[in-house]
């Protein structure tokens, strides 16, 4: 028995360590690959580590790069689509949940339907309709495509965590003199905020990595994304290695920053909430 445990517990352990190596190797390529020289990152002599330090392509991608306001872009968008879809997410979860019907339901169904067709469907005819409303090639035009993909997706995830909230809490808080949305905010969200925050990382992250809606649908090359910026480094067949390493490693730090903060609440939060209930 011990033979076996010893084997299956280090079967579990080189699974584990595969994986995790399969995920931080790129990463950690692409951070030193950063910090190469342009010669040393063509040669390809040292893979694994650096020859020559060099911060050079920092500086040439702030200095000849709209790399801030790509960022910047890219906060606005991401955000106000999380924001929003958070919000109306949220209402929309909590009355699928706690008030059921078949209006609900088949709302529900849509949505889960909507975020399982491929984005690239929507592109012609959320062209045409911003383009209406004038609104192509601008921020709130492109928040409003985003919201076609994060609203559906938060309000999908929202519903399961608030149906493994007790309605008892709810009918608890209106014999007590709350209204439906008074029990929402006093009562079933500070129980789901571990959810919510879970929620609002997994959407932010979708959304701060969206490629194909605006490269259609944002034509001004200082109004566009960080996506569509760093991939617009490749001129022709040539490809500014140093300075797209550069930029991903700045892309990947907001989401790693916000996982890392989180975790830990998410963890305790989740854990708490399995124990009382």
């Amino acid at each position: 028995m011990k033979h076996k445990r010893f084997i299956s517990n280090t079967l579990l352990l080189g699974i584990i360590v595969f994986f995790l190596l399969n995920a931080l190797v790129p990463f950690y390529w692409m951070i030193i690959c950063s910090f190469k020289t342009t010669n040393e990152l063509f040669l390809g002599t040292n893979p694994f580590w650096v020859k020559s330090f060099t911060i050079r392509h920092y500086i040439t991608l702030f200095k000849q790069t709209y790399f801030f306001k790509w960022l910047t872009n890219s906060l606005i968008v991401a955000g106000c689509a999380v924001i929003i879809s958070t919000c109306f997410g949220t209402l929309a979860a909590y009355g699928v949940s706690r008030i059921p019907s078949r209006v609900g339901i088949v709302t529900l169904q849509s949505m889960i339907l909507i975020y399982l067709i491929p984005r690239s469907l929507f592109v012609l005819s959320l062209y045409n309709v911003l383009k209406t409303l004038q609104l192509l090639d601008t921020l709130p035009g492109l928040i409003i495509a985003y919201l076609s993909f994060t609203l559906p997706f938060t309000t999908w995830l929202l519903v399961g965590f608030f149906q493994a909230i007790p309605k008892e809490l709810d009918e608890a808080a209106l014999v007590d003199g709350c209204s439906r949305i008074g029990a929402l905010m006093r009562v079933v969200l500070p129980v789901a905020v571990p959810g919510l925050v879970s929620t609002t990382i997994y959407c932010f992250a979708i959304a701060w990595d969206e490629l194909l809606y605006p490269l259609a649908l944002i034509q001004t090359y200082t109004r566009t994304t960080l996506t569509v910026g760093i991939a617009s480094m490749q001129q022709g067949d040539v490809f500014a290695w140093g300075q797209i390493m550069a930029a991903n490693v700045l892309t990947a730090i907001p989401i790693t920053v916000a996982y890392a903060t989180i975790y830990r609440r998410v963890v305790t939060g989740l854990a708490a909430g399995s124990v009382k209930g």
